[in-house]
Parts: structure tokens; C-alpha cells; sequence
């Protein structure tokens, strides 16, 4: 009986470091650029964007495909590096159990 408590004492410790990984990766930003560096674009979290910076070199008329294009590929850039850093955190706080598929619990990457 005493594995079974040790057990259930790791699992609920997992648990906890899991919900603090949680609340870590939704306070993480990360910044996207493109263009180099004409367009940057700021997330945080799952990917909500919270900042874009456009240069004034691309509000010129006729310019809007392209800007388009920068915005866009900014993003992406931003979101994998978002990406990157939560799922790094997730992998700390799931330790020795990371990339274990356990029946009712998520998948720890």
C-alpha cells in the first residue's frame, strides 16, 4: 500500500507542476519578425497577438499585398518560437514522464 500512496503523491505532485507550467506558458511572450525586421509581431500565450509594428516604409499605396504577406509570415515566425518555449516548459514540469502516453492523462510531449 505504500507504492500506491508514493504513487499517488508523485502523480498529484506531477499534477501541480503541470498546472504551474500551465499558468507559466500563459504569461509567455514571444516576438515574430519578417522582412527583415520590417514587420514584428508580439504574442503571448496560446497566440494572441498583443503588439504589431509595421515601418513606414511599407505604408505606401500599393503596398497592401505585400504588407500583407509580412504580417503574416511574422506571425507564423512568432508562433513557433511561442511554440518552442511552452512546449520546453511542458517537458520540464512532466520530468521523466514527458513523451509517456498514460491512459486519462494529456500527452506530456
Amino acid at each position: 500500500m505504500k507504492d500506491l500512496n508514493a504513487l499517488m503523491q508523485q502523480a498529484q505532485a506531477m499534477q501541480q507542476k503541470l498546472q504551474d507550467a500551465q499558468a507559466k506558458m500563459a504569461e509567455t511572450t514571444a516576438e515574430g519578425t519578417s522582412g527583415g525586421g520590417l514587420v514584428t509581431i508580439a504574442l503571448k500565450g496560446p497566440g494572441e497577438i498583443t503588439a504589431v509594428k509595421i515601418d513606414d516604409s511599407l505604408m505606401t499605396p500599393g503596398e497592401g499585398e505585400i504588407l500583407a504577406d509580412l504580417i503574416v509570415a511574422a506571425h507564423a515566425d512568432a508562433k513557433r518560437k511561442l511554440d518552442e518555449v511552452n512546449s520546453a516548459l511542458m517537458r520540464e514540469a512532466a520530468g521523466p514522464m514527458a513523451g509517456m502516453n498514460i491512459p486519462g492523462m494529456p500527452k506530456l510531449f
